[in-house]
């Protein structure tokens, strides 16, 4: 059985912290008296120390984010990953290019955190990690199929993992949202009919919210639930799971 102190159980890393979801996590976790190390892709968004370079799509990226922030702040307990993209075609209009920028972006970048944080984990004895997929990976929503088939691999990715390293105290769950209002899903949001359509579609008839998202993340990442692992968690309104009323 793994231990960890108060101490050093309080260094959380938030991967695509500028964005909305990030963004909430962020304030989520320093809410609750955690030390956050914000990764940002920007140089220019490098605005305090607890700000530090990543680029979510490199795997030598991610393993000097981790090298750096554990030189600075000390070792990471948790890490959550909050960067993505939204396609919105069918699969016979969906480019090549398109279709690795979208494996790059979500897949490739999970399996990155999941390399560069186990090893270290496992060595301090135990830690979390949280990753983000789609409600579209577990429902069929037309025009997905390149996000649902990238996140539906980062499903089965945190499930594996959670397998490989649970004997080591190292918890990695996954959270999966329904449409939620952000910076990203914009040009779904800031078109009535649109954003009508993708009400009517969750059971609750209601988009969700960062902070939704973010609470349900931070849950996972929080010491205190040391017995939680390969979960994946709908914070999608019933998108997933329930069929909606018209």
């Amino acid at each position: 059985m793994y231990m960890t102190t108060k101490d050093d159980s309080q260094i959380m890393a938030v991967i695509g912290a500028n964005g909305s979801i990030g963004t909430a996590l962020v304030n989520e976790l320093e809410g609750s008296g955690f030390t956050v190390a914000k990764g940002v892709r920007s140089q220019d968004q490098i605005t305090t120390d607890q700000h530090f370079h990543v680029d979510a799509s490199s795997w030598e990226s991610i393993d000097g984010f981790f090298t750096e922030v554990e030189e600075k702040l000390g070792p990471i307990y948790g890490v959550a990953l909050c960067v993505g993209s939204i396609l919105l075609k069918p699969a016979h209009l969906t480019s090549e290019a398109d279709f690795d920028n979208t494996l790059e972006i979500n897949l490739k970048s999970a399996f990155g955190v999941v390399k560069a944080a186990t090893g270290r984990m496992v060595r301090r004895g135990g830690g979390s990690v949280v990753l983000v997929s789609t409600a579209a990976a577990r429902h069929g929503i037309p025009n997905h199929e390149a996000i649902a088939a990238a996140k539906a691999g980062v499903i089965g990715l945190s499930r594996s993992a959670a397998a490989s390293y649970a004997r080591q105290g190292v918890r990695i769950n996954c959270v999966a949202p329904g449409l939620t209002n952000t910076h990203m899903a914009s040009p779904i949001v800031n078109s009535e009919a649109s954003l009508n359509a993708s009400k009517a579609m969750h059971a609750m008839g209601k988009i969700g919210e960062p902070e939704d998202v973010a609470s349900a993340i931070a849950w996972f990442m929080n010491p205190k639930q040391s017995w939680v692992t390969g979960q994946v968690l709908g914070v999608d309104g019933g998108l997933g799971d329930l069929m909606s009323r018209k």
